[in-house]
């Protein structure tokens, strides 16, 4: 058990011990630290609770008999708070089963009756740590699915369906609190001609390409996602119309100076210029409606038009509405 192999098989699981007695706290520990757990210590109830707020646990084995809050009351304080996931093995010295039932529905995820044989609690102990290693790689998984159902796979971006879920929230948000968002729309122009004259993966490159592009003018906080075919939406929150004219001419520019790299059929690379055109749009430019994301999806995809009609590779933007008087 005092094995390196079994230690490592542990993986350095983090465990507080909760005991307030100084000799079994001594006894405890040094049997943990041998199994290959990282131990922490709390003497009591209350400091417990405050060590598992931080997240750093897996494991908690806690007494039940403690002075103050007890093992139990500490169970059903975690659970209530929704505190970080942890296993909670629970040391009890009562034989009825009704206390047992009793710690479980506090919620302990599992007890053992005093004097614990060593073997027994290091097996249950190991036992609930394959049971939080399970459950962390399950919300990993569905943290994973969740980002590719909202990402476009080509480009590496939010898709429309995220779009439409997070952009009346930026709106609403703004609205509420007086502050500035703007929206810019970008169309690639001649993009068919692109898949026409040099294939699919040339339009597919092209499209990664201005993408890199446009992320570069952007800060930590803006947001873009794939609207179409090769229409993007860029979200650019705190941010005035003036301000969102300058990041939609700044992508222009990168645009029109910065050749793709595309994939030929003789193999080597080729390199083209593919422009593009902006509509710009910020939310005091428009009226209050009661779905002012869909206002400035309408409102930018005109200016964008306007772009398009005036001979393209150019950015146009919504205007103010003019002050009463």
């Amino acid at each position: 058990m005092t094995s390196a192999a079994t230690a490592g098989i542990r993986g350095n699981s983090r465990l507080l011990l909760v005991e307030d007695e100084p000799t079994q706290q001594m006894l405890m520990e040094r049997l943990l630290m041998q199994a290959g757990y990282e131990v922490d210590i709390a003497g009591n109830g209350a400091e417990a609770l405050e060590k598992i707020r931080s997240g750093r646990y897996e494991l908690v084995l806690t007494d039940w008999e403690m002075p103050g809050m007890d093992g139990v009351t500490l169970c059903r304080l975690v659970r209530a708070a929704n505190l970080p996931s942890v296993y909670i093995l629970l040391l009890t010295s009562h034989q009825a089963v009704a206390h047992a039932v009793e710690g479980l529905r506090a919620g302990a995820n599992d007890f053992i009756r005093k004097p614990a044989d060593d073997s027994e609690l290091i097996a249950r102990l190991e036992a609930g740590r394959r049971v939080v290693r399970l459950e962390q790689s399950l919300r990993d998984a569905n943290k994973q699915i969740e980002k590719l159902s909202v990402t476009d796979p080509l480009v590496e971006i939010f898709n429309r369906r995220y779009l439409h879920e997070r952009l009346p929230q930026e709106a609403a948000r703004a609205r509420r609190h007086g502050h500035s968002l703007s929206v810019v729309m970008a169309d690639l122009d001649h993009f068919k001609k692109v898949n026409d004259d040099y294939g699919h993966q040339a339009g597919d490159a092209v499209l990664q390409h201005a993408v890199t592009l446009a992320r570069g003018a952007l800060r930590q906080s803006d947001w873009m996602a794939r609207y179409g075919g090769e229409e993007f939406v860029l979200v650019l929150p705190e941010t005035h119309i003036e301000g969102a004219y300058a990041v939609a001419e700044r992508i222009r520019r990168l645009c029109a100076e910065t050749p793709a790299a595309i994939p030929t059929s003789q193999g080597s690379p080729k390199n083209i210029i593919v422009t593009a055109s902006f509509g710009v749009v910020s939310i005091e430019c428009i009226p209050a409606a009661r779905d002012d994301a869909e206002a400035m999806l309408r409102e930018v995809d005109k200016a964008l038009y306007e772009s398009k009609r005036a001979g393209r590779n150019r950015v146009t933007c919504v205007k103010r509405p003019t002050p009463a008087g």
